[in-house]
């Protein structure tokens, strides 16, 4: 490493720790990349929206951010667990492979956008076009489970994997009710025990069966693992399916 940063980083028993305050984001995701590797935990203080934190890492080091990153944390990431104790903004979960990003606030627009594998988990509510683009492929399925809200376009252009919405504000005067959900779906499965006014015409809503209930219990204990919840109150609550109509919705545009 440059010794121009060899102050911000301290690395003591297989844990890396970084001050990123004032640091540009390709010095610090520089910085990341380089200590990836020989340390199990990267720890990341005084983050402040710098950009692409995460990207392409590989492996199964665990990445700890302190503060707001900016857009496309963990964009196209393969294999790292990543908290983020505090908000993120968009995109998190960029094209991510495989791996997990456990948010432990709120986050921006278009979460888990092109996502192909792995998890992410957000405490809280997030913004819109929350799994635009979805995809899986075979036995990998990308999964995205919401504690809070989501805005509009929930589940835009989805093709594949699991969004489970939790409403777990639905007492909050913030709450927000999703509008177009599903608007072009074409593959993958949203739960929700929120209410649902205004679906995307490519969908439908369609009741829960026992293997549902596997599922959803499996992911709402899961997310009660890392945000003390309780796993008893939220199964009580009333789950629906929203499944898409057809798997190609708008095959007829384009055939003769």
């Amino acid at each position: 490493m440059d010794n121009e940063f060899s102050n911000y980083v301290k690395v003591k028993d297989d844990v890396a720790m970084i001050n990123a305050a004032n640091m540009h984001y390709r010095n610090l995701n520089s910085i990341i990349k380089t200590h990836c590797n020989p340390v199990k935990e990267i720890h990341v203080r005084k983050v402040s929206g710098q950009r692409y934190i995460g990207t392409g890492l590989k492996g199964k080091v665990e990445l700890h951010i302190y503060g707001t990153p900016g857009n496309d944390l963990a964009a196209f990431m393969d294999g790292p667990t990543v908290y983020v104790h505090g908000n993120a903004q968009d995109g998190v979960g960029n094209t991510m492979n495989s791996g997990k990003v456990v948010v432990y606030g709120h986050s921006g627009d278009i979460p888990g956008y092109s996502m192909r594998g792995g998890k992410i988990l957000i405490q809280d509510d997030v913004g819109y076009r929350a799994g635009i683009h979805m995809k899986e492929y075979e036995d990998v399925k990308p999964i995205m489970v919401i504690g809070g809200s989501a805005r509009d376009f929930l589940g835009e252009y989805m093709a594949g994997g699991i969004i489970l919405v939790l409403g777990l504000n639905s007492q909050d005067r913030q709450y927000y009710v999703p509008k177009f959900v599903g608007t072009g779906m074409h593959g993958g499965i949203i739960y929700t025990c929120s209410e649902i006014t205004h679906l995307g015409k490519e969908v439908e809503v369609t009741s829960i069966d026992e293997g549902d209930m596997h599922v959803i219990e499996g992911l709402v204990k899961e997310f009660c693992s890392h945000f003390s919840c309780d796993v008893d109150r939220i199964m009580r609550k009333k789950f629906v399916k929203i499944v898409p109509l057809s798997y190609r919705p708008y095959g007829r545009l384009y055939a003769h």
